[in-house]
């Protein structure tokens, strides 16, 4: 078998490691030569341009290499249960799909239900928040001197751009469809014949070194990352779980709706859960009116979010790795910024593998070190 073939090939070079270890000077080397500094620099602005330009086909692709390293697990279960490795790929790829659609129909009707009452509901909580008009007003009465000042106003007209959560979820139904479809056949061909690659590169390679670096920077990358995917996953689903029974105990309407949202934005760390804090005050506000009682949700949420986000989530994904908080915001934003709310979920992934790969290959180890929490 592929896998079988695979970790043979890791054994052999795990066991012909160097005795000797570089000195701590050499682990990190620093470019000096200003040609090389120069021509990374162009290599990598060259890269995300074509990314951003060329973001309809790769972004499907980096979504299916994603669920692969999510479902890889699975696939090799039933592939040691002696399940065909195409059957054990064709179950994976319809139990996601079955688990989206479930969730899909489930959520639509209650999503329906919310958007058709904004229309009564709006005015009803404007005219509750009305002690709030003076206060406002004088807010816009500043923004408007400041825009009234050159150079310091805000963008205004066609250029101002608002963030609209829902227009970006569900804008463009057949771009989304046709972005699913290509990533599912992708997903289901690299869990049929995924380490081919690895073979053939195995095998083009020149030196045993190298061989032997390319084996284990895959590994790595599937063994860390398929843990971090299915133990992100598993405690998203727990938040999600217990917001939803925080919705239904507070009386807010459709508690499994927002136990959904609580799952999602949860795959976007930092950002997702500010989001629904503001999504969560809103819907409290609709089902239980303008008072106190409303923050009582939205309060647990928070709770929940902050026993999770620095208590269990660190316990159990700081043995693998750890990422530096900062380089994950700026990661968050810019690849939301290059694809979308697709790019901000995919953020963390991804910089979790650019820090692995980093950590394998000599010359990046200093970039990898600086991405370390």
């Amino acid at each position: 078998m592929v896998d079988t073939d695979t970790h043979q090939v890791s054994e052999s070079v795990r066991d012909a490691r160097p005795a000797v270890s570089p000195t701590k000077g050499q682990d990190m080397p620093l470019p000096t030569e200003p040609r090389t500094i120069f021509l990374c620099g162009i290599f990598v602005l060259t890269l995300l341009a074509a990314l951003y330009v060329a973001s309809p086909l790769v972004l499907p692709v980096v979504l299916a290499i994603v669920l692969k390293l999510l479902l890889q697990p699975l696939v090799r279960l039933l592939d040691r249960a002696g399940v065909p490795r195409a059957l054990g790929a064709l179950a994976a790829v319809v139990l996601l799909l079955v688990a989206l659609a479930t969730i899909v129909s489930g959520v639509t009707g209650p999503a329906g239900s919310w958007a058709g009452r904004l229309p009564e509901a709006l005015p009803k909580i404007q005219q509750q928040l009305a002690f709030l008009a003076r206060p406002i007003s004088s807010i816009e009465w500043m923004i408007g001197q400041l825009q009234s000042i050159p150079g310091v106003g805000f963008p205004q007209g066609p250029s101002a751009q608002s963030f609209n959560v829902m227009g970006a979820l569900f804008s463009g139904t057949a771009t989304v469809a046709a972005g699913l479809f290509t990533t599912m056949v992708m997903l289901f061909y690299l869990l049929v014949s995924g380490e081919t690659f690895l073979r053939r590169l195995v095998e083009i390679l020149p030196s045993f070194a190298e061989k032997r670096q390319a084996v284990e920077i895959t590994l790595n990358i599937e063994r860390d990352i398929s843990a971090y995917l299915l133990t992100v996953t598993l405690i998203n689903f727990v938040v999600g779980v217990l917001t939803a029974l925080v919705m239904w105990v507070a009386g807010v309407a459709t508690p499994l709706l927002w136990g959904f949202v609580a799952f999602v934005v949860n795959f976007v760390p930092i950002l997702g859960p500010m989001v629904a804090l503001v999504v969560f005050l809103m819907a409290s506000v609709l089902s239980l009116g303008v008072s106190w009682w409303a923050l009582l949700p939205v309060g647990l949420y928070f709770l929940i979010h902050l026993v999770e986000g620095e208590i269990v989530t660190p316990m159990l994904i700081a043995r693998r790795f750890t990422i530096n908080p900062v380089a994950v915001i700026l990661s968050l934003l810019f690849w939301y910024w290059m694809w979308g709310v697709p790019g901000a979920i995919l953020a963390v992934p991804m910089l979790a593998i650019t820090k692995i790969v980093c950590d394998d290959i000599r010359p990046l180890r200093a970039f990898g070190h600086f991405l370390e929490g």
